[in-house]
């Protein structure tokens, strides 16, 4: 019989699923990314879309099912009990005969990022949570507080056709608008309100995903100094520091840390910004951190965790060298 010493951990908190194979000291013998999402809320055909990463991943470690003895999952969009049918389904293939956990995407990433660790991580990128874990162990979103910060990259977008739509520019942002055009595939301003009058687009998901790829544009026209860029920008960053500071109540260090995930946080308008803005008059209110692993490394810690295996030096060590 083959011994169980493989870990998955899986990351289903953007558009794509990320898997990685892992022996129970660190080593990671696969990492796949498989280009579909593993959110009900962003691919109908998640479930399939996990189930195949699974498969692919253990294909690359050149393992088997019978080889694992936990799967620790973060996905995005579970928030509350009722989620949970539809993401146990995820993981759930007959092939497995071991425990499985599943977790909001904001907790494997704060394991990876801080490695559970008191602090907070912000996440914008595809979606946008604000999620922190105490010095008691208690973890905390702003989405408690029914508190959201629009930052995710669709809303960006949003937000700067939205005010474009209204006239809310200036000579500084020709050329964002020149690329906005040529992004939604319109000749000028009135045939893209035309386009908005029938909701930019039929399907939901697409409408998403075609706001989504344009935030980098912003956030680097944010840098080069294009005010309507600056103004969205700035927007979802000041519901970003809202929503560190609240959570920041329920530590008693200080300042607190602060780990970002993401393509639109991460981006170097956003951190320069943060930098600037995690200083008072007294301090600094959060310090932003460097992320020590990536989630779905956070997820085959958070395995790890639950199998009650101690994460050692040399598991740190092996899990660095991948």
């Amino acid at each position: 019989m083959r011994n169980k010493n493989l870990v998955i951990g899986i990351d289903g908190g953007g558009s794509n699923t990320r898997v990685a194979v892992s022996n129970t000291m660190g080593k990671l013998l696969a990492y796949y990314v498989y280009p579909k999402a593993a959110s009900l809320y962003k691919d109908q055909a998640a479930k399939d879309n996990v189930h195949m990463a699974i498969k692919l991943a253990l294909e690359e470690a050149g393992c088997s099912f019978t080889d694992v003895c936990g799967v620790a999952a973060g996905i995005a969009g579970f928030d509350a009990a009722e989620d949970l049918n539809w993401v146990q389904d995820l993981t759930d293939l007959t092939e497995f005969s071991c425990p499985r956990w599943h977790v909001n995407d904001a907790v494997v990433a704060h394991y990876g990022a801080l490695m559970a660790k008191p602090g907070i991580v912000v996440i914008s990128g595809t979606g946008s949570i604000i999620f922190g874990i105490d010095e008691t162990g208690i973890p905390i979103r702003n989405y408690d507080y029914f508190h959201y910060a629009a930052s995710a990259a669709r809303f960006l977008s949003y937000d700067a056709v939205y005010e474009t739509l209204a006239g809310h520019t200036d000579h500084s942002d020709q050329k964002v608008i020149e690329a906005m055009l040529k992004h939604w595939g319109t000749s000028d301003l009135d045939e893209l309100n035309r386009m908005g009058l029938t909701g930019f687009h039929s399907d939901d998901h697409e409408r998403n995903r075609l706001f989504a790829s344009f935030a980098p544009t912003l956030t680097s026209a944010a840098l080069e100094g294009s005010a309507l860029a600056q103004l969205v920008c700035n927007r979802a960053i000041h519901q970003i520091i809202v929503g560190i500071k609240i959570l920041s109540r329920n530590f008693s260090m200080a300042p607190v840390s602060v780990a970002c995930i993401g393509s639109v946080v991460n981006s170097p308008y956003f951190q320069s910004r943060l930098e600037k803005l995690s200083k008072g008059q007294s301090g600094r209110y959060f310090e932003i951190m460097d992320s020590q692993f990536p989630p779905v490394i956070g997820a085959i810690l958070y395995a790890f965790e639950q199998l009650e295996i101690p994460i050692t030096n040399e598991i740190i060590t092996n899990l660095m060298s991948r």
